[in-house]
């Protein structure tokens, strides 16, 4: 069986904290792609993989490969879909690989900003380093990363433990 890749609940939808959830894998994605090919109902598939029908239904949408210019190469491709998917989960820990764009959130913080004030004025910037969520910079504040740094004492309102 194929390694899976794990990674802790974040969706709030009343899992408990210590929920798993796995990521697909790339031979699921070939699966599903040949599965696809075959014209196999999105439920099947599911049922095939192992895995929730919404799951598929998203990993399909999420990943569909569209282009104006070369519609004939509209389809799910496996190889795409894995590095969209990559793509996303490495988006989730900008803050930890960008040290000029950590350098100037934890300035701001320690102003008395907040993270979406933060977020807020990083999409007007011409010279930011990248673009934020404050959601992603909550994440990070939160994270044993940003809590080795003490930065929840810089909130304007902290979470109470």
């Amino acid at each position: 069986m194929p390694h899976r890749m794990i990674s802790r609940c974040k969706s709030g939808r009343g899992c408990h904290e210590t929920c798993l959830h796995e990521h697909l894998t790339l031979d699921e994605r070939r699966t599903i792609a040949k599965l696809l090919r075959a014209k196999t109902p999105r439920t099947r598939i599911a049922e095939i993989l192992g895995r929730d029908r919404s799951t598929i239904r998203r990993e399909i949408t999420r990943n569909w490969w569209h282009d104006e210019e070369t519609p004939r190469a509209d389809g799910y491709w496996p190889m795409s879909a894995q590095l969209l998917a990559t793509a996303r989960r490495s988006r989730s820990r900008e803050l930890e690989r960008l040290p000029a764009l950590r350098a100037v959130v934890i300035d701001r913080l320690r102003e008395g900003w907040s993270p979406e004030q933060i977020a807020g004025r990083l999409r007007f910037e011409p010279n930011a380093p990248r673009r934020l969520c404050h959601e992603a910079i909550y994440a990070w504040i939160y994270s044993p990363t940003g809590q080795g740094e003490d930065l929840a004492r810089y909130l304007p309102e902290r979470r109470r433990r």
